[in-house]
């Protein structure tokens, strides 16, 4: 699983790792760290052309050490000092030990042009806000050249701990990070700003309680539910689905798609699209005298396509079952009816509906996920699927937020977010958490919407058709 800390908690296991060790070793290890996927980024150093944006701080220090290094292997480094009275005195005379140019911003457009690689040390962990107008004007000038960009621990303007970038920023090929994944490389805005992200270990001792974590294959194969010798149907779980209209009968058939390829022992259907279901899922039971009578159920799923059915919603939210409650159904949803419920709730908002369950904008939201998801949970006491760019997972007593790191833009596609529904939903009904439903699911969803867009474009039952697959891949079966 990665995990990402705070500059908070980062800064502490520096310090404290460093009162240990001979003063410069700490640098030195992530220069070396630096220069080495600086060069196999180039896939070669010899002859290269290397650009250093210095800052004032260690970041600057960092890049001058990996540029002295460089320099060593045969690149011809030039170093710009955005501020050269404050630029790290060490990392400067061992760049100029080596051979390595320094100029200051007025030249360095030129050696932008010119360069392979830019690497940015603008700004470290600690910055807040955009850059300075001197350094935006090299990072526009590094996105518009030929050359290759790799960030230093984090791409300067972007936030480390939230992902939120609130001005000019640098975007990078490659960022590599030191000692720690920080929040803001695995959420967008910051994520896309950040590239392909490689951590160099540098020997910090951290908690044992990040602030965000994301899955990977090992972890998910580990938390999904499956079938042994003893298994059947009701043990492995029974998903009910309230969902869809006589104007969305379309959503109940791909809620209904996602919880049946997502594991669910059985699915019980009710509303008013059984026709519609039962012709694409004769697998499926299907009710239309409402949730009270479907029959008994581990989980539900409510809302998809719902329209103005409240009355629905209320009756599946006063279920002493997990719910998950998406679309029409959040809107429709009494507040004090999910902060009271004392069975789990995953809600799974895109950021257009979160927006309007906060009342505020949804450019707020997308600019500043971590708050958002964060606030939903604790305002509604709820689990809360975040939907968009990146899909954040967030429980309502806290803990670390889980990020998944799979999505895929082709997943922006009508009914997407009803099979990921319906494949939370089974989840849920096997027994796993609102938290690990989610966030599996969503993983599992990623993966799904990659695998269907080898043939691009896609529809949403294309990502239900190719869940088994992505479910084998993340077991490695």
């Amino acid at each position: 699983m990665r995990r990402a800390y705070s500059v908070e908690t980062v800064r502490a296991a520096e310090r404290a790792l460093m009162a240990r060790l001979p003063e410069g070793t700490l640098m030195r290890r992530a220069a070396a760290g630096l220069a080495t996927a600086c060069g196999e980024f180039l896939g070669r150093t010899y002859g290269s052309r290397v650009v250093l944006l210095v800052g004032s701080g260690d970041n600057g220090g960092d890049a001058l050490y990996a540029g002295a290094l460089l320099r060593r292997r045969g690149a011809g480094v030039t170093a710009v000092l955005l501020t050269p009275d404050r630029a790290h005195e060490g990392g400067l005379a061992a760049l100029r030990r080596a051979g390595g140019a320094v100029i200051g911003p007025e030249r360095a457009l030129g050696a932008i042009e010119r360069a392979d690689l830019v690497v940015d040390g603008v700004v470290g962990i600690g910055g807040k806000g955009g850059l300075r107008p001197d350094a935006a004007r090299l990072a526009s000038a590094a996105e518009r050249a030929r050359a290759a960009v790799v960030a230093v621990d984090l791409p300067s303007g972007v936030d480390a701990d939230t992902g939120e970038v609130s001005g000019s920023a640098v975007r990078a090929d490659l960022t590599v990070t030191f000692g720690a994944y920080k929040p803001g490389l695995l959420i967008d805005p910051g994520r896309e700003y950040a590239g392909t992200v490689r951590l160099v270990e540098i020997g910090l001792e951290l908690p044992p309680d990040p602030v965000l974590e994301a899955l990977q294959h090992d972890d998910v194969a580990r938390l999904l539910p499956r079938p042994d010798a003893e298994s059947d149907k009701y043990r492995r779980g029974v998903l009910g689905v309230a969902a869809g209209s006589a104007r969305y009968p379309g959503a109940a058939v791909l809620a209904v798609s996602g919880a049946l390829r997502g594991g669910a022992g059985a699915v019980r259907y009710v509303g008013p699209a059984g026709d519609a279901v039962i012709a694409r899922f004769p697998e499926t039971l299907v009710s239309d005298q409402g949730p009270d009578h479907a029959g008994r159920v581990q989980a539900w799923v409510v809302g998809p396509g719902a329209g103005e059915d409240a009355a629905t919603v209320a009756k599946v939210l006063g279920a002493d079952v997990p719910v998950l409650l998406d679309a029409d159904g959040l809107r429709l949803a009494d507040r004090d009816t999910v902060r009271g419920r004392t069975s789990p709730t995953l809600m799974t908002p895109h950021a257009g509906e979160a927006a309007a369950l906060l009342g505020v904008r949804r450019e707020e939201v997308e600019a500043a996920r971590l708050a958002s998801v964060r606030e939903l949970a604790a305002t509604y006491r709820a689990t809360v699927l975040l939907k968009g760019s990146t899909t954040l997972v967030a429980d309502p007593g806290g803990g670390p937020v889980r990020v998944n790191s799979t999505g895929t833009g082709w997943l922006a596609t009508a009914g997407s977010g009803d099979v990921l529904s319906g494949l939370a939903g089974s989840l849920l009904a096997s027994h796993l958490s609102a938290l690990d439903a989610g966030s599996v699911g969503a993983y599992l969803h990623g993966l799904a919407g990659r695998l269907a867009s080898r043939g691009a474009p896609i529809a949403a039952l294309d990502i239900a058709e190719h869940l088994p697959e992505a479910w084998r891949d993340a077991v490695r079966d």
